[in-house]
């Protein structure tokens, strides 16, 4: 992943990685992204976005665990990053259990 200003990270990271300290939080920046993403207010995503860009946005979502994303915002951020046609939304990532 890209170069991610940890600390700026640490804001975002304090209110939507709720059961960790934000410097633990910022130890796996992808992750307080994808919460961003999911579950983060307009102003948030808004701030995401233009943080880290489009290109590692993208790469959160090629590299999604399954339960990162909900349906909505999955779909959403294919439609809003151009990953995929109207209709033609790859599936959730799922758990598999062998």
């Amino acid at each position: 992943m890209g170069h991610i200003d940890r600390n700026a990270l640490k804001h975002l990271a304090s209110k939507y990685i709720w059961w960790k300290t934000p410097d633990e939080a910022v130890d796996m920046p992808e992750r307080v992204i994808a919460q961003v993403m999911n579950i983060g207010d307009y102003a948030d995503v808004q701030q995401i976005a233009q943080q880290v860009g489009d290109d590692v946005l993208r790469e959160v979502i090629a590299h999604a665990q399954a339960g990162q994303f909900d349906a909505r915002s999955w779909v959403y951020w294919h439609y809003r990053l151009g990953l995929a046609p109207v209709d033609h939304v790859p599936p959730l990532p799922v758990r598999r259990f062998e």
